[in-house]
């Protein structure tokens, strides 16, 4: 196994969207056959938009294959007094096939994507743990965020 890692671009998003599917197929432990054709209708254009601007997806390969992805959606808001220059990085989708898992690939991927975060001027870099990936994270300098709010949403 020679594993390789650095920035995916656009050629890759094949592999991008079949990461992507197991992701949701592994974390949520089952997708329809409709949420699934409506992700496969969706990423190939998201991909083609987003990705090496917006969306940077960082990635281990074992030769050609993708193994392993962390993506970091880059976020631009209003300046504030946290986020002087308005930017903020939020991290997604973090996967690694399970025959490639405990070997370190999540890890090297994550400290990429904060170095990247930091020489990009990044505010903060911000992402929901599972318990499998907490210690990961932590190891990386993440901490747990302090709310002074509470997280509400409205679905449609």
């Amino acid at each position: 196994m020679s594993i390789a890692f650095d920035v995916a671009d656009k050629k890759d998003i094949p592999e991008l969207i079949r990461l992507r599917l197991a992701y949701m197929k592994d974390d949520f432990g089952f997708v329809s056959e409709h949420e699934e054709a409506c992700m496969r209708k969706q990423l190939p254009d998201y991909f083609e938009r987003k990705l090496g601007t917006e969306l940077i997806a960082f990635v281990a390969r074992d030769g050609e294959k993708i193994v392993s992805v962390a993506y970091l959606l880059i976020i631009e808001m209003p300046a504030n007094s946290i986020l002087l220059n308005g930017l903020y990085g939020e991290v997604l989708s973090v996967f690694t096939e399970h025959e490639y898992r405990g070997k370190g690939l999540c890890s090297r991927l994550i400290k990429n994507l904060v170095e990247y975060g930091r020489t990009r001027g990044l505010g903060r870099i911000d992402l929901s743990a599972t318990d499998e990936g907490y210690p990961i994270y932590e190891k990386a300098g993440f901490k747990e965020k302090e709310k002074r709010y509470r997280d509400m949403r409205l679905k449609f």
